[in-house]
């Protein structure tokens, strides 16, 4: 027993010194987090402190997690990957024991054990030399910060959803993290009361921490600060963006190659997510949309379980994740390789729609005004074809807005202000036609959107996912050709 021991601790010891091979080398720089702390900080008010937590880790059934992913928040301004962690970032200088410091970060303990089972963790040491922090600390210590909040002007972090489990191996997990924040502040003191309820002061008492003040907590302001940044793109973050978004179009035209009309929609997302990871993606930005005829009058349909397409149109909407970047690119094809002159009628309104859109996103503008120019030709089209009676006559065939920010999130951070250089937006235009709509029944059933990521230029806007064909022409020609997939059969799986 004696001499498993000692190897067992052996082999801990040689994995916890090892480290990866051939890591992608184009993840954002720890310069670039940096910057971005240090710009964070150029809008905070005076004599404030931004507090963030590290996202949770979400559980998706018994013993089984999902895949861990970061907040955008977090990792914008860290790099750092892990669960259960902080970072604090101050307005002024801070000193203590003679070291002055503007933030900290505290960061899961290295464990050799647990990182056998879960991965490898950069630990104290591993976050000051791979993501350039000056002062950090192991999680735990958050749970005795001596940082004195009640004496700041503003504590400003985003409200909690209280959206995560408590685990009861880890004493330092983010449910600990955030409840320890909650007593340092005060938080469940209402402001202008002078201390707890009776019942509250009890149970806090068995943890040893009586909170008898509120801090000056605003949960507001740093959600509008961080859109301010998130919302314009430094050159780094476009490298990553423009990649995420070609990667999103290249599955676009491998689909448009490879579809049959006897393929289903589960079958038509693992192409597109197949082309995702031979780029080498980690995530897609957002659950994958692929609904045929009916289905793609869902706005937000993510079954993809029909088996059959068949001749009905297939509305695509799907985006790959690069690095952190998510991509949001819609095309609507027919399977069958062949629009029928209802679905190039409703599709090529889209279409110009779209254009209008695109051509409206502009310097000085807003999605309003990218909406409204996409809805003008719309209406028009609608009326031609006689699915509704006047311009003018308000209906539900497109239910959403065709604009928003693009980024670490597919829906990324912003602070409302009109288009601005170097900021990344859609333009989706729809016409959505559910059965029983009031109009002819061929129209019945036919869904349609296209959407594109636009880059703000000075010069106009640019199209940044025009590899993906849009013309209902353009589609047609590509589906004829031969798809790189056509000899790849796999055997029949009998009953």
């Amino acid at each position: 027993m004696k001499h498993l021991s000692t190897l067992l601790f052996s082999l801990l010891f040689v994995f916890n010194g090892f480290a990866q091979k051939d890591l992608p080398t184009d993840y954002l720089s720890s310069e670039f987090h940096k910057g971005r702390r240090d710009l964070l900080r150029s809008k905070m008010p005076d004599n404030s402190v931004a507090v963030f937590f590290a996202n949770a880790v979400r559980n998706r059934a018994n013993d089984v997690d999902y895949i861990y992913h970061q907040d955008p928040n977090f990792y914008y301004l860290t790099g750092y990957k892990e669960p259960h962690a902080v970072l604090v970032i101050f307005s002024d200088m801070q000193e203590k024991n003679g070291k002055k410091f503007n933030e900290l970060i505290y960061v899961q303990e290295k464990d050799a054990r647990r990182e056998m089972w879960d991965g490898r963790r950069l630990g104290v040491e591993g976050t000051m030399k791979e993501l350039g922090f000056d002062v950090v600390f192991n999680g735990k210590e958050f749970l005795s910060s001596d940082i004195n909040f009640m004496s700041f002007d503003s504590v400003m972090f985003d409200d909690f959803k209280d959206d995560y489990r408590d685990n009861e191996r880890n004493p330092a997990d983010l449910a600990s993290l955030v409840e320890s924040f909650k007593t340092q502040v005060g938080y469940y003191i209402e402001e202008g009361e002078p201390q707890a309820t009776e019942e509250l002061r009890l149970e806090m008492a068995k943890e040893g921490a009586i909170q008898t003040q509120r801090a000056k907590i605003d949960t507001k302001t740093l959600r509008t600060l961080m859109g301010s940044m998130r919302q314009i793109k430094t050159p780094e973050e476009m490298k990553l963006l423009k990649k995420a978004v070609r990667i999103s179009a290249m599955g676009q035209v491998e689909v448009m190659k490879a579809m049959k009309p006897n393929m289903g929609e589960t079958e038509i997302q693992g192409v597109h997510e197949y082309v995702y990871k031979k780029y080498g993606t980690e995530y897609e930005g957002y659950p994958s949309i692929v609904g045929a005829g009916e289905n793609g009058c869902v706005l937000h349909y993510i079954e993809n379980n029909r088996t059959k397409v068949e001749g009905d149109l297939v509305l695509m909407d799907l985006g790959a994740e690069y690095h952190g970047y998510t991509a949001d690119v819609t095309r609507t094809i027919p399977a069958n390789g062949k629009f029928t002159p209802e679905q190039k009628a409703i599709y090529d309104i889209v279409y110009e729609a779209q254009n209008a859109g695109i051509a409206a996103a502009v310097i000085g503008n807003n999605g309003r005004k990218t909406f409204e120019e996409a809805m003008k030709v719309i209406n028009e089209g609608l009326f031609k074809l006689g699915i509704i009676k006047s311009v003018d006559e308000r209906h539900m065939y497109l239910p959403h807005g065709i604009c928003h920010h693009i980024g670490l999130d597919v829906h990324d951070l912003n602070d409302g202000s009109n288009f601005m250089p170097n900021m990344v937006v859609t333009i989706e235009p729809g016409i959505y036609i559910p059965e029983g709509s009031p109009c002819d029944e061929k129209w019945w059933g036919i869904a349609v959107r296209i959407e594109d990521d636009i880059l703000i230029t000075e010069n106009g806007p640019i199209n940044l996912s025009a590899e993906a064909p849009r013309k209902s022409e353009e589609i047609e020609a590509l589906m004829k050709q031969k798809s790189a997939l056509d000899d790849f059969v796999l055997p029949t799986l009998d009953d």
